[in-house]
């Protein structure tokens, strides 16, 4: 598969070309699995019953919030600020994690899916799970072609979808073996 290139931003590595189609018809078809067996059919949603609704709603609006702000600051960060040279960028969340865009959609589903507990949504998820996990890979080897040690070291030092504990707590400044060297 070819690369896309997001307009004429030379700054920008690229994704898998059909990443973006592969995320809406995902994301379709699990808001309509979702909506459908949650409040027309209720087939999978045995679980409802067992967890309060208090607890689901409370936890599914907490994720959906950290979604949310993984969403905004990372296209923020990649879309929004032009970089004169391209660069690894490490800055924010990307500093957290190396998917955080990636990582808030499927952080949505699961918000969703923990409001209105439907399994035939999880098989959803699942699957959104393993497509975003390749198209992960997909596109770190765009970055690595395109970043060679600078990315590889990123990679080593910031993990691909949870966040490390201390990461959480201390802001430190990642210095890796080339920034030393410069």
């Amino acid at each position: 598969m070819k690369k896309k290139i997001h307009g004429n931003r030379k700054d920008l590595a690229g994704e898998h070309k059909k990443g973006d189609a592969g995320q809406l018809i995902i994301a379709v078809i699990f808001l309509i699995v979702w909506i459908t067996d949650s409040f027309i059919f209720k087939y999978s949603i045995f679980l409802n019953e067992i967890i309060p609704n208090i607890i689901r709603t409370s936890a599914g609006i907490l994720v959906l919030i950290a979604a949310g702000y993984l969403s905004r600051t990372g296209h923020k960060i990649l879309f929004n600020e032009v970089r004169e040279k391209p660069e690894v960028i490490r800055k924010s969340v990307f500093g957290i994690i190396r998917h955080p865009i990636y990582l808030s959609e499927i952080l949505s589903y699961l918000g969703l899916l923990l409001i209105s507990v439907s399994i035939a949504s999880a098989v959803i998820l699942i699957i959104a799970i393993v497509f975003l996990h390749y198209i992960s890979r997909y596109e770190e080897k765009i970055l690595l072609d395109f970043f060679g040690d600078e990315y590889r070291a990123y990679m080593k030092e910031v993990p691909m979808w949870l966040p490390k504990v201390s990461s959480l707590f201390k802001r430190k400044k990642v210095k890796t073996s080339l920034n030393s060297e410069k």
